[in-house]
């Protein structure tokens, strides 16, 4: 493996606040890029999961610098735009009318550096009607149609149990940002990077979207159940519960034999997948009345074994304990100065080169401050009149 990460070369300056900004710069600074997180000077703490020593917070901001900068004043706008011209990327979450009131909207930074590739991240769009609304998860989740088909059959509207529109969004602007700086390698310029938490969890729809688009139909709330895939869904144990994913004939049949009942597989309710989605709830209590006999490590075994896809319902603890999951690696220990060694969730791609790396702790507010300013040619005493005045 290569000491090098694969983006060492790239400076990225992180403006986000919350979430989906943060995600977007983590994917960036996991690969190696060096992050200035640049942050109110007023403000010790911030994002959806409390203190700044808090799980959420250590788990979105690893390996970055936390540069103080107040954006409101003249000298902290151009201490900014100093460091525009030294960056390869710009990420924020701004709304749309805050950073154009602010002169840090992208056509006055290309103006700065024409290379710039400039990200956004919002909660509808920079442009139409929502523009200036403010953006949360669950709005999107809601508006996006995800909670119409979360949850059981008129239950009511479920939200997924994390923030899947913040997270989406955040991974689908990094894939932009990347795109763009290999663009850059053949024009030479930047660009402006741009999505939503809308626009992401739309594209997270997938097939139900499709299903709407294509066949004009209204995808419903399945519960467990699969809505196209039959029968795949979470079946009660002895000692709980376990999913079972039956796709097509082939694996339908295999289900009926591992289960101890062949009589199912040409059973003429359920001989064909038209069949078996007619009659779903009837062929789901008969394979549970089969799966309550037997505990759910019993089942694993056993329907893996004839090569059905299946496996336990797991509590967060218990997922973290797991061998397959320890194998993989993907909780990572980071040092921190105040916390001790502490675990963070990794990536979860590798490459096998060049793989990412939890380098670094969050940093405490300001901690790279006058690292970053003296780099840009700031004497001490500089430093120490732009902190007194609150500029940093």
């Amino acid at each position: 493996m290569s000491d090098a990460p694969p983006l060492k070369h790239f400076t990225v300056l992180d403006l986000t606040r919350v979430r989906a900004g943060p995600t977007a710069v983590r994917q960036l600074a996991d690969w190696g890029a060096r992050v200035i997180k640049i942050e109110a000077p007023e403000t010790p703490g911030e994002g959806m999961g409390g203190p700044r020593h808090g799980p959420d917070f250590q788990n979105l901001h690893r390996n970055k610098e936390s540069l103080t900068l107040n954006l409101k004043t003249p000298e902290g706008l151009e201490i900014l735009h100093r460091l525009v011209r030294r960056a390869d990327v710009l990420v924020e979450n701004y709304r749309p009318s805050v950073k154009e009131r602010r002169g840090i909207a992208y056509p006055r930074l290309k103006s700065v550096n024409p290379r710039l590739v400039y990200a956004s991240i919002s909660g509808f769009g920079q442009s139409g009607p929502y523009r200036d609304r403010p953006g949360f998860d669950q709005i999107a989740q809601g508006l996006g149609g995800l909670m119409s088909i979360t949850g059981l059959p008129g239950q009511g509207p479920v939200r997924v149990g994390i923030p899947i529109a913040d997270l989406s969004a955040g991974i689908f602007c990094a894939l932009g940002i990347l795109v763009a700086l290999l663009e850059r390698e053949v024009s030479g310029e930047g660009q402006w990077v741009e999505t939503s938490l809308l626009a992401a969890q739309i594209a997270m729809l997938d097939f139900q979207a499709a299903r709407w688009l294509i066949a004009k139909e209204v995808p419903q709330q399945a519960g467990n159940d699969h809505p196209t895939t039959i029968p795949t869904g979470t079946f009660r144990t002895r000692d709980g519960y376990i999913n079972i994913a039956s796709a097509g004939d082939e694996i339908y049949r295999r289900l009926a034999h591992a289960l101890g009942a062949p009589e199912l597989a040409d059973h003429p309710l359920y001989a064909t997948g038209k069949l078996r989605s007619q009659n779903r709830k009837a062929l789901n209590a008969a394979i549970e009345e089969i799966t309550k006999t037997r505990s759910s490590a019993e089942w694993v075994a056993a329907l893996n074994e004839a090569g059905v896809p299946c496996g336990p319902i797991l509590k967060i603890d218990e997922v973290f304990a797991d061998p397959q999951v320890r194998h993989l690696g993907i909780a990572q220990a980071v040092d921190h100065k105040t916390l001790g060694r502490i675990e963070l969730v990794g990536q979860a791609v590798r490459l096998s080169r060049t793989p990412s790396r939890l380098r670094t702790a969050s940093p405490d507010p300001g901690e790279h401050t006058d690292k970053v300013l003296g780099e840009l040619g700031l004497l001490q005493k500089e430093i120490a009149d732009l902190r007194a005045k609150g500029i940093v």
